[in-house]
Parts: structure tokens; C-alpha cells; sequence
């Protein structure tokens, strides 16, 4: 039996392509800064250095300290005053990057759907982002946070995909047995772990990421309307 989806939000819920994306969001995240004296290409040296150090977490402390830690390396003790500008950045101007986002309108259909049928919906996106900036992706796909049961995010995580214990901090801090499960994204590398621990797993296509070049035909995959039609046939 089904109790719980899980679904990655960046190129899942939420159409995009990643490097389209990620630029937009660093050319509006240096605009912010520069004139509070931080030099472009640092900071955004800096801040992929600081998502490398996520990844990496062995799970003694957050996602959001870990990151922060490898900030004030790089600027000193005194940047940490700078949190506030940058969680001024997520709240006003990181919106304009939904414009390089599309938008699926069979997206929050099938959510809506599921919430009515009593699937325990649970978004397990990569936690490297803060809660404002994840909530705000999530409108962008036309749903509201309130849609999922627990939203990860680098404040309450300790773990990144694709480490396979991302996963397991999340069975164990929701109770959820991995076989009463499907996780739902579209990295294979990252999305489709899950399937180590016992979860089933969708691999949606539209927005594609093979890193690997694995081999997609073991995985259950297609667009939202083959997703549909696959959760009919699991729930």
C-alpha cells in the first residue's frame, strides 16, 4: 500500500532548465551584493564552494551551518551580518528568476488529487536552498507549502542528495516505511537512489538530468500524464 509521494521540486514540480536557471539566479544574487562590497565571481565561487560543503555533510550538524561555516571562512566572522541582506534577496528580487521557470498546470491537478485521495505528499527537494527561497520555487509551480506534510530545506537537513542517508534521515524523522513509498524526480543520480532503501521510484522526463548516462529503461518513467498513470496503478 501507498501512504506517501515524495517529489523533488527544481525540474519535477517546478519545469527549468538547470543551467538557465542558475545563472539567472546568480547574476540577480551578485546584483544584491555588489554594492555591499562583494566581488562577483568570489562570491559565487564562494557560494558553489559553500553548496560542494552540503553535499558533503556527514550529518553532525545542518546544511544551513555547514554552508554559513564555509561563508565566514572566505569573508570573516563579520560577513555573517550580511545573512540578513541575502535573506532579503530570496524574499524581493530572487522572484524575477521565475521567469526562466516554466509552469505545468497538470502539476498542482495531480497534487490536488493525490491530497484528496490521502497521500501524505512530502517535497524532497535537495536541500541547499533556505526556506524562503524553497517556498518561493514552490508557488512558482502553482502550489503552496502548505500542500506538503514536510518540505526539506538546509535548515532542517543534514544530509544532500545523492547521498542515500538523505533519504534515510527522512524514513526516520517521518516514520515512513520506504516500501509504502514512491519518490518522484528527475535526476537520475540523485532522484533515483532512493531506490537503495527500498522506495519506489518515477523518473520524470520532461525536464531530464542523466548526469551519468545511466540507462533509463529499468526506471518507471515518462511526463506527468505517464506519472498519473502510473500512480493509478500503485495507489
Amino acid at each position: 500500500m501507498t501512504t506517501t509521494i515524495l517529489f523533488d521540486l527544481d525540474g519535477t514540480l517546478l519545469p527549468m532548465d538547470q543551467e538557465t536557471f542558475v545563472k539567472a539566479y546568480f547574476d540577480g544574487l551578485a546584483r544584491k551584493a555588489v554594492p555591499h562590497g562583494y566581488e562577483p565571481k568570489q562570491l559565487i565561487n564562494i557560494i558553489w564552494a559553500g553548496t560542494a560543503a552540503m553535499t558533503q555533510n556527514n550529518g553532525d550538524c545542518t546544511n544551513e551551518e555547514v554552508f554559513w561555516s564555509r561563508f565566514a571562512r572566505a569573508f570573516g566572522e563579520e560577513s555573517l551580518a550580511d545573512r540578513a541582506l541575502f535573506d532579503s534577496f530570496y524574499e524581493k528580487e530572487f522572484h524575477e528568476v521565475q521567469k526562466v521557470c516554466g509552469y505545468n498546470p497538470a502539476v498542482p491537478a495531480l497534487i490536488h488529487d493525490l491530497q484528496g485521495a490521502g497521500i501524505r505528499l512530502v517535497l524532497a527537494t535537495n536541500p541547499i536552498f533556505p526556506r524562503v527561497a524553497t517556498y518561493a520555487r514552490i508557488r512558482w509551480a502553482g502550489l503552496a507549502p502548505e500542500d506538503f506534510s514536510f518540505i526539506t530545506t538546509y535548515e532542517n537537513s543534514r544530509r544532500c542528495k545523492p547521498n542515500p542517508a538523505y533519504y534515510s534521515d527522512l524514513l526516520s524523522m517521518l516514520s515512513l516505511d520506504p516500501a509504502a513509498c514512491i519518490m518522484v524526480g528527475n535526476d537520475v543520480d540523485e532522484d533515483m537512489v532512493a531506490e537503495t532503501l527500498g522506495m519506489r521510484v518515477f523518473l520524470l522526463t520532461d525536464c531530464l538530468i542523466n548526469s551519468s548516462g545511466a540507462d533509463i529503461a529499468r526506471y518507471p518513467h515518462g511526463d506527468v500524464a505517464a506519472l498519473r498513470a502510473y500512480l493509478q496503478t500503485q495507489l
